[in-house]
């Protein structure tokens, strides 16, 4: 009998829905003259930043002066990382998929200000046997290096994980790879349980 699959999960947009841009907003000048713009900067080097190629020290100088920050470093790491909500029913789907005895991975694009706090602010991310996040490991998603990371760490058999993200450019790569690939659509739970229905037809959510 084969062993049950392995589930890899994105953070952001699948388990965590995030509005990051209204957080920041409320820290810049009120006469700012284009805070869309300048905020835009901010996401230029995000790769960066989450594949661990700059330190969180110097991330968030440059970000503060970049932007015009009114506070300090607490205020923009509080504004930073109070983005988040959880999606109730993916974390619901989660649990009783890790009851039913698969084994849930975190597979995330994440950067060194929001973990560890994420997992001290969301003690429910107990529910997981592990983590790929791109900050430790030097590449980010859709890069194949960070999924051939994952394997490794893992011992993961792609034919035998299904894998759920919400950008196309990372479940391209995933197929790829030869995972069981789902894009999510935070607004279409109902897409993601009939497809697991498809991958899996003795499990019901």
């Amino acid at each position: 009998m084969p062993d049950l699959p392995d589930f890899l999960f994105d953070i952001g947009k699948v388990l965590l829905d995030f509005d990051f841009e209204s957080s920041l907003k409320k820290h810049l000048p009120k006469d700012h003259p284009a805070p869309d713009a300048v905020l835009q900067k901010l996401l230029a080097r995000k790769d960066e930043f989450e594949s661990g190629r700059i330190s969180v020290d110097d991330y968030t100088r440059w970000a503060i002066e970049t932007i015009g920050f009114q506070g300090n470093t607490a205020d923009f790491h509080h504004a930073w990382r109070n983005i988040f909500t959880p999606n109730i029913p993916m974390w619901e789907a989660a649990k009783i998929i890790k009851n039913r005895g698969h084994r849930l991975i975190l597979f995330s694009n994440i950067n060194g200000i929001h973990c560890p706090w994420i997992f001290e602010a969301f003690p429910e991310f107990d529910l997981f046997d592990g983590s790929i996040l791109s900050f430790q490991t030097g590449y980010i998603k859709p890069e194949p290096p960070i999924y051939q990371h994952a394997i490794e760490k893992y011992g993961l058999i792609p034919e035998n994980t299904l894998y759920i993200d919400d950008l196309p450019a990372n479940i391209k790569t995933g197929k790829a790879m030869g995972f069981r690939a789902h894009q999510y659509d935070l607004n279409n739970h109902t897409a993601f349980t009939q497809w697991l229905s498809t991958e899996l037809p003795t499990s019901k959510l």
